[in-house]
């Protein structure tokens, strides 16, 4: 045998086993491709395969390099820090403000912390003088509000208290808040504890709010997946609503009907936690407004002026519009499939919907995809214990729009700590769902006749999301 040939075997045998590798890791993918397809994908093809402390964070899968691009450019937008003018960069902070940036009160694009002072309370007149009378327009920014008789702003205040000022101002008020505990069991019985904020309010001149203002409380909810919401064809949503509850399963969704600023018309609401805003670009228009002071081309100074232009403000609408959403993970666990039975069984898909479809959007990434948000995009009565007794556009003191629930189980993982709901008062899942009334009563009660296991298993589902 020559040299060569005892060179030659060990290359041979060498490729050999390179081959069966790949051959091994493509049936791998392919297997991994193929359970894909029979698995929930929550953004569809637009699916983020992240479960990181960054997992709201990532772009829609599927952008073009333009889109990825204007993305960066958005969430540049997002993060920008603004400043008292005049200043070099990004000017125009206040003088009144809730926080200085996008990403301040949305901290790695989920949720507000309760604790970090990054509540915010929505306020209204329930004067009948004052919501009888005419108003400017301009002065309903955070929610474009035309129907002045819904929400009347508050002489000083507007619509938000703003409690930060810049430097030489005073701020609109100070609030804080306190926690009231209260107790309760399962009929296993095993307790569990809910709390409940006490919103202290003082001008100031130090006196209290007046007991004619009404008041809201609120932290910052999260902001990925939405361009995927908003891609959702009006039609489908308000094929969903059963305002009469023909179906007599205690479930009565309906859809608010708000004003786009834009259109000059009424539009379905689909945004915020009343579902008071139409679009993306308003909502992100809006708080820039009343968050930051900071005008645009939507809601600019009397005179027209802006702080900042138009592509900037569609940048930063762009961003949220491409954030994705992360898959699904313990498919296979019993205890998540137990779960989401339990789930279905007490009637909380009737709201929280999981399967809808998006129509033709102007991301292709996200167009005609089969999404699993969780959600209706609805108003539904939540009952006295949630309610905040404050009307916006078609939605009641007691309705609320059903969130999405997609990405919860990170809810933790991303940012320790946070609380659930709209005002952050349940510390657990497990105390959100016990908040729930209204036409959620019965499958409040549902879950708290279940075993101790069962509700584990239910909250491992949703924990899964």
């Amino acid at each position: 045998m020559s040299i060569s040939s005892l060179q030659w075997q060990p290359r041979k045998s060498f490729a050999l086993l390179a081959l069966l590798i790949v051959a091994a890791l493509a049936g791998i993918v392919l297997s991994k491709l193929l359970h894909r397809e029979t698995i929930p994908l929550a953004a569809g093809e637009a699916t983020v395969f992240n479960r990181s402390s960054s997992a709201y964070e990532q772009p829609a899968v599927g952008l073009t390099k333009e889109e990825m691009e204007r993305h960066r450019k958005g969430d540049l937008a997002f993060d920008a820090v603004f400043v008292t003018a005049p200043a070099e960069v990004n000017p125009g902070l206040g003088p009144f403000f809730n926080n200085a940036s996008c990403g301040g009160c949305h901290l790695r694009d989920g949720r507000g912390l309760a604790e970090r002072g990054q509540l915010l309370v929505r306020v209204s007149s329930n004067n009948a003088q004052t919501s009888k009378s005419p108003a400017d327009p301009s002065k309903f920014h955070s929610e474009g509000l035309v129907e002045i008789e819904n929400t009347p702003p508050v002489p000083g205040l507007g619509n938000q208290i703003q409690d930060s000022s810049i430097f030489g101002r005073v701020p609109e008020a100070k609030v804080s808040i306190q926690w009231q505990e209260t107790e309760g069991k399962y009929r296993d019985g095993n307790s569990y504890r809910l709390r409940s904020p006490k919103t202290n309010i003082s001008l100031p001149n130090g006196q209290p709010l007046s007991k004619e203002v009404l008041t809201s409380l609120r932290i910052p909810p999260p902001v990925f997946g939405l361009g995927l919401l908003e891609a959702v064809p009006e039609e489908t949503i308000r094929n969903l609503a059963d305002p009469e509850d023909q179906n007599q399963d205690g479930i009565s969704g309906r859809p608010n009907q708000v004003w786009d600023v834009s259109a000059k018309s009424t539009a379905l609401g689909r945004f915020g936690l009343k579902a008071n805003t139409p679009n993306l670009l308003q909502q992100t228009a809006a708080a820039y407004v009343n968050d930051m002071g900071i005008t645009n081309p939507l809601f600019p100074e009397g005179n027209g002026e802006t702080d900042i232009d138009r592509e900037t403000l569609e940048n930063a609408a762009f961003y949220v519009q491409t954030l994705g959403v992360p898959a699904r993970t313990l498919l296979d666990d019993s205890q998540v499939k137990r779960g989401e039975k339990l789930f279905a069984q007490a009637n909380c898909s009737a709201c929280h919907v999981p399967e809808l479809r998006t129509g033709n959007y102007k991301v292709k990434a996200l167009a005609n995809q089969t999404i699993h948000p969780y959600t209706d995009l609805l108003l539904h009565d939540m009952g006295e214990g949630l309610a905040d007794n404050r009307p916006d556009f078609k939605a009641t003191g007691t309705e609320w729009r059903t969130p999405a629930l997609w990405g919860i189980g990170l809810t933790q993982t991303v940012l320790p700590y946070s609380g659930y709901l709209h005002d952050g008062r349940a510390r657990t899942l497990e105390e959100a769902i016990l908040w729930h009334g209204g036409e959620a009563q019965a499958s409040k009660e549902a879950f708290a006749k279940m075993s101790k296991r069962d509700r584990a298993a239910l909250v491992r589902f949703l924990n899964s999301l």
